[in-house]
């Protein structure tokens, strides 16, 4: 055995004893199955606590520079932390965007300042990040964003709305598109990015409740808000190219991300475990063929996307189609997910009405929850529907 593979064996062992003394128990009150969910402060604080253990311990971004907050270390040890959370079931590490998004960009692109100032601060939980991007008038069509940012000096005044606002209302800053030009030829042109501030004059978040009953969205109302010109990021007009590179670690194109823990792990062996105990008319419903069947295409399903994410790794096994895979990813998860919990909560029968709350529902709605929580990933990194254009076009090579 390589001695990588020890090194990595041990911190295995390592991390088990740390989750074993350190995952907190339940704490007697509904947790979010995904950042998606942060609907009350009670939740927030919980999960800041979680996420900043975490850190402290060395186990948050483990392969982010040492001198913003991480290790700097391989990558294959975050992975074996995320895995051990997940297989205990540890709570999410909440601060999603921060973590997976705009730390990443900064780390990739941003500036020294803007490393120095931020990065730390996502890790620790200290400071949440939001992003600005749709619209309630635009919804997927980021080119057509209107949100104005007008400068005046050392400043930009903001006017305009952004909607599905995750965390909108905890939030300390947001990654904010909006429009600095409105005379360019290409719309896209016309657009700036910014790092701003949240907890000032002119901003105020509005949450908004969600099918499950649950909190987590926002719209978020700009109004003569002043921010810093140095919160621009980049030069005015690039804002189109920024967002871009932030949507490739949103949809999981670019590697970069400081956790993959920030949904509670769902997988097919969950599903399976779960049909083993339900019965039909005195048998179990796993006998009926057609049952057996439903289930059996799912976890061929699920097989084929963990051998997906291993090809993706293999540069001569995609060389039809290089970037189809990962631009694809996205929206094979999301479709699967949300197929397979809405199964497992339908061969419940009549109890597959029954929601959270309901004394006679099957582990608490978990399932139900599930399914309803999951229809957030599919729209939120761009809709099922902008992900097939995009697989169309991009990869597919089709007219638009």
């Amino acid at each position: 055995m390589a001695e990588s593979d020890v090194a990595l064996k041990k911190f295995q062992s390592e991390v088990r004893q740390w989750m074993q003394e350190n995952v907190p128990a339940d704490p007697g009150f509904l947790l979010p199955l995904s950042f998606l969910e942060v609907g009350t402060e009670q939740q927030l604080d919980f999960l800041r606590a979680w996420q900043h253990k975490v850190w402290q311990a060395g186990y948050l971004g483990m392969h982010w520079p040492s001198e913003f907050g991480g290790q700097g270390a391989d990558p294959a040890y975050q992975a074996i932390v995320d895995r051990e959370l997940q297989r205990v079931n540890a709570p999410i590490l909440f601060n999603t965007i921060g973590l997976n998004w705009v730390g990443p960009l900064l780390l990739d692109i941003g500036s020294k300042e803007s490393q120095a100032k931020y990065v730390k601060g996502i890790l620790s939980g200290d400071e949440i990040w939001c992003q600005g991007f749709s619209e309630p008038d635009h919804g997927s069509d980021l080119g057509s964003v209107q949100t104005r940012a007008v400068r005046d000096g050392d400043e930009f005044v903001i006017n305009g709305s952004k909607i599905w606002t995750t965390l909108g209302n905890f939030a300390d800053h947001m990654i904010l598109l909006a429009r600095t030009n409105t005379e360019t030829e290409r719309k896209y042109d016309g657009l700036s990015f910014f790092l701003a501030p949240m907890k000032i004059a002119g901003v105020d978040a509005h949450p908004i409740r969600k099918v499950t009953g649950e909190y987590g969205f926002n719209q978020v109302f700009f109004t003569d808000a002043r921010i810093p010109a140095a919160t621009l990021m980049r030069e005015e007009g690039q804002g189109w190219s920024v967002a871009m590179k932030t949507l490739e670690y949103e949809r999981g194109v670019s590697a970069g991300q400081a956790s993959a823990h920030w949904m509670v792990s769902i997988q097919i062996d969950d599903m399976v475990d779960q049909l083993r105990g339900y019965q039909r008319d005195g048998e179990a419903l796993l006998n009926d063929p057609i049952v057996r069947d439903d289930t059996v295409k799912l976890i061929m399903e699920a097989k084929a996307s963990a051998l997906a994410r291993s090809r993706m790794r293999i540069g001569p096994l995609t060389s039809d189609y290089p970037m189809g895979l990962p631009l694809s990813s996205k929206y094979r998860w999301t479709e699967y997910a949300r197929r397979m919990k809405l199964f497992t909560a339908a061969m419940q029968g009549g109890h597959s009405a029954l929601y959270v709350g309901d004394e006679d529902a099957y582990q608490g709605g978990f399932w139900q929850r599930a399914y309803f929580s999951n229809f957030g990933a599919t729209i939120g990194g761009g809709t099922t529907e902008v992900q097939a254009n995009i697989i169309a076009e991009h990869v597919l090579g089709l007219p638009k």
